[in-house]
């Protein structure tokens, strides 16, 4: 970087503050707007209420204490048109940096003060006297010492020393897409004499990014297919047939086209590495299991893998209820010629000599299915055969912990991983693109909407428990949810305790109330909860605890407390614990919206309970910055590319990635896209350090 005029030891220090060690780093430290100063907002023409960017010159510059202490910087401003005061709080340095004589941009929202026109706490771009049409704002960090129109220097004299870009992607592909080239795209990003010209030139570095992505994780992909050696499974038994007619509910179309993908997948030599995503109820289950099964009619095993012991627990009920007096051809000297399907549990609650007994028949081959938690993957735990491993809310395992399970079989057993958080189509293609993915976007025939109300004052919340108490009347159950253990004087959030203890007293006096929460050790647990399944508990006042797969039909209302405290994934999965049975069901939002945010997740979440609609909700007001990253990294690693604005790019970059990559997960007829992703990403994407690529080829 030293060799760019005025770039010194200093400067450097400033650069590499932001993540700009190197030229190339410069050149992808793209701008965040610009302004066009042919036609720029004017301080005389802007309306109040108005969010809005002018460019101006700074007339005075004044900073002083307020009585509490705080310190004010007052900003005058003119751009020829009129006069716009600026006023900065707790930002001191602002007196340094706005000197008199100085341009800017401040972009922020018009106000009045005592008759003069004013902006509270702006953003600020100091942009020096460049001339141009168009003039570029940076992102930048005052405090790294740098400020846009250096940056903006810097880069017009890299690209000038540039010359021209190689450009790796086939002129074919350019071409189909109407893309420009390299060189004309980071000139058009950076010097652009146009709108036109920004637009263009992002639309291609845009593609740029995403197809990156995409090729490395093709190229992943196509490498597993081409070197694993997996079971080819026999998909013409019947078992899985004779399981489906014992349904006492038919298939909805989307398991059956589920069941149908992963049979094909199954019955491949090559390892299959799928993920099955389904709304909260869609029967993720059923689904998986019949997969399972596949494995099992094969003669091979069978494990279901969950995050908590209350899950694993309850999932191998379910199971065992399912698969009862399904039978398979016995073995030997059975005289009766079938045996039931064999289900077990093993977890870190198993007492040890039944863990003994279980791992000895697992190893033995005479347990068919087993469900556990991390349990499942320690050392002394072998399988005869595992042939199918299925994976219950994936994102709750580390990537050794999945690996290895899929080292437990002899050859690769096939792997499902489910989740129950319905993922933007886009964003599953660009997180979790190395994956199959199978999608159930139906609920079965019987299960009743959720009617779910925020309830946003007292009046409201009282209808909340007049609600829980006419379904306990009426022989259901309730849920209350709080989101903290202990009362919080900094979040003002009512903990699980008081609120058991409030409603014990007060609105719920008299029914029979249980209290479930992180500190209530397992055995403890375990008891609260098979007492609200038995229904000898009328209410459990839970914290998050109970987010995932705890399924008790009989539970009709659900009220969560200080709602606007989660997130609207979260909300959506809470709800999903009632509406599991025939019975009308009700979810009650109590919060009253502290931010825009919060009220733009409560309403959704009053609207509509398709968890895929809300999953495009969340992507909107959170940004991909939480769906990118490795299990995230707080912000989004794409520059340009956005999720939500650029959704056509995510599949178009998609199916270029598989045109360009071999069957044998190879880029040799494309070189200089090779040198690229080594470059950019690492090579083979294993060394991409904060690159959020880095963690979805373990997925």
């Amino acid at each position: 970087m030293t060799e760019l005029a005025g770039v010194g030891a200093k400067k450097a220090q400033g650069l590499a503050a932001v993540g700009i060690t190197t030229v190339l780093d410069l050149l992808m430290h793209y701008p965040r707007r610009y302004v066009d100063r042919t036609n720029q907002a004017r301080i005389a023409d802007l309306a109040l209420g108005e969010e809005a960017m002018v460019l101006g010159r700074v007339r005075r510059a004044h900073a002083r204490r307020t009585r509490n202490g705080r310190s004010l910087v007052e900003i005058d401003v003119t751009d020829g048109s009129g006069y716009l005061r600026c006023t900065f709080f707790n930002q001191a340095w602002r007196a340094n940096q706005l000197k008199v004589g100085a341009s800017a941009v401040f972009f922020g929202k018009l106000e009045e003060f005592r008759g003069r026109r004013q902006m509270t706490n702006p953003v600020v771009d100091l942009v020096g006297d460049r001339t141009g049409r168009i003039v570029p704002i940076y992102p930048q960090s005052e405090k790294a010492g740098l400020s846009t129109w250096e940056l903006g220097d810097w880069v017009e004299e890299a690209l000038a020393r540039a010359g021209e870009f190689l450009d790796p992607v086939p002129p074919d592909v350019l071409a189909r897409f109407g893309l420009t080239d390299r060189t004309a795209a980071l000139r058009g990003i950076h010097l652009p004499h146009s709108a036109d010209d920004h637009r263009t030139a992002r639309r291609r570095l845009v593609f740029d990014e995403l197809l990156r992505i995409q090729l490395v994780l093709v190229r992943r992909k196509r490498q597993l297919e081409t070197a694993a050696v997996g079971v080819a499974h026999d998909a013409g038994g019947d078992l899985v047939g004779r399981f489906h007619q014992r349904l006492p509910f038919p298939l909805t179309g989307a398991q059956r086209r589920a069941i149908d993908e992963i049979a094909a997948d199954l019955a491949s030599p090559v390892p299959m590495h799928r993920l099955l995503q389904g709304d909260v109820g869609s029967g993720k289950t059923v689904t998986a299991l019949s997969a399972l099964l596949v494995a099992v009619q094969g003669g091979h095993q069978g494990a279901f893998m969950a995050p908590t012991e209350v899950l694993a627990e309850q999932h191998h009920l379910g199971l065992r209820s399912m698969l009862d007096g399904l039978t398979l051809p016995a073995e030997g000297d059975n005289l009766f010629g079938e045996r039931p399907v064999r289900v077990e549990l093993l977890t870190s609650r198993t007492p040890p000599a039944e863990r003994a007994r279980v791992a000895a028949a697992l190893e033995a081959g005479d347990i068919d299915l087993v469900v556990g938690t991390h349990a499942l993957i320690q050392e002394h735990v072998s399988f005869r055969s595992l042939g199918v491993a299925v994976i219950d809310e994936q994102h709750r395992f580390g990537v050794e912990q999945r690996a290895a399970l899929r080292g437990k079989g002899r050859a690769v057993p096939d792997v499902l991983v489910m989740t129950a958080t319905p993922i933007p189509r886009t964003a599953a293609m660009t997180v979790y693109g190395d994956l199959d993915v199978s999608v159930l976007d139906e609920l079965p025939p019987g299960r009743t909407p959720i009617a779910t109300r925020w309830a946003r004052g007292e009046l409201e919340e009282g209808q909340a428990w007049a609600r829980v108490r006419e379904e306990v009347g009426a022989g259901h159950q309730a849920y209350v949810v709080c989101p903290l253990i202990e009362e919080s004087d900094k979040l003002e959030v009512r903990s699980a305790q008081e609120t058991y203890d409030r409603l014990r007293e007060g609105e719920l006096a008299g029914l029979r109330l249980g209290l479930l929460h992180g500190r209530i050790g397992a055995r403890d647990k375990e008891v609260v909860m098979e007492a609200f399944r038995a229904g000898t508990l009328d209410v459990l006042v839970a914290t998050t605890v109970i987010e995932v797969g705890v399924d008790v039909p009989n539970a009709t209302v659900m009220v969560v407390i200080d709602a606007d405290r989660f997130g609207l994934a979260q909300l959506h999965q809470l709800r999903g614990r009632v509406g599991r049975g025939a019975a009308a069901s009700w979810c009650f939002l109590l919060g009253e919206g502290t931010t825009a945010e919060s009220e733009a997740r409560l309403s959704a979440l009053e609207r509509t309970t398709d968890g895929f609609e809300l999953a495009e909700v969340d992507l909107e007001l959170r940004g991909e910055g939480t769906i990118m990253g490795a299990h995230q990294k707080g912000r989004s690693d794409l520059r340009l590319a956005s999720l939500r604005r650029d959704k056509e790019w995510v599949g178009r970059a998609r199916d270029i990635a598989f045109d360009l990559v071999s069957t044998t997960g190879s880029l040799d007829a494309h070189p200089s896209l090779a040198e690229e992703l080594d470059l950019l990403l690492g090579p083979d994407g294993d060394d991409a350090g904060d690159d959020p690529t880095e963690y979805l080829f373990k997925s």
